[in-house]
């Protein structure tokens, strides 16, 4: 039984959820919902706490439950598959059968749902690092499956292993062309979330939406 918090931030999938389970076709959009304008982040960024890193005393991944079930058979990846791929068709257990997903982390384009992961934009790790750690089970599940936000990316999985649980002061996309949505996403969920930044995170953020 999710929590009303959980609720909140998987009920939007729900209509596009039904539709996968008979088989969901058509184009999607390679973009999570909800990233907003450059000056609009920039307004997030400045209202973010400032402050160095916490511990990652007691941190493990399996303390942010993913992937989450959403309806019936589909959990969280799935539907980001389907929101975010084209042509995607799936089976009775909601996987993925055949479709294409652009990464707009690489600008590579997959026909193997096997080829791409689920970012967390916001890494785990990093989330921790920032305020995360102090939260209920129910709260980090809710974060490390929110569909709310420009949380959650389908990109090419090697990528996403190459950025681990690094923050824009040290990473961003090998596609220079997608910086900027890369940093006004991240900046969007740590204002959602009420995380913080640290010194290096808040101006590599600064440049990345100066250059817009």
């Amino acid at each position: 039984m999710f929590s009303s918090g959980k609720l909140r931030a998987l009920g939007a999938s729900l209509v596009l959820t039904a539709g996968a389970l008979t088989g969901f076709t058509g184009t999607a959009s390679a973009t999570p919902p909800n990233i907003p304008d450059a000056a609009t982040a920039s307004a997030e960024l400045a209202g973010l706490t400032v402050a160095p890193d916490g511990p990652m005393t007691g941190y493990s991944r399996e303390k942010f439950p993913h992937w989450s079930t959403v309806q019936g058979s589909c959990n969280t990846r799935e539907t980001v598959l389907q929101r975010d791929g084209d042509d995607v068709e799936v089976g009775s257990d909601c996987a993925a059968t055949s479709g294409s997903w652009y990464s707009p982390y690489d600008g590579e384009t997959w026909t193997a749902a096997s080829d791409v992961d689920i970012d967390h934009m916001v890494p785990l790790a990093a989330a921790w690092r920032s305020g995360a750690a102090g939260w209920t089970t129910d709260r980090r599940e809710a974060f490390a499956n929110d569909l709310d936000s420009p949380q959650l990316w389908a990109v090419t999985d090697n990528v996403n292993q190459s950025k681990g649980d690094q923050t824009p002061a040290t990473w961003t996309p090998p596609l220079a062309a997608h910086a900027c949505e890369y940093a006004r996403a991240y900046t969007h969920v740590k204002h959602t979330w009420s995380l913080s930044v640290n010194a290096a995170e808040q101006a590599a953020l600064q440049d990345l939406l100066a250059a817009c």
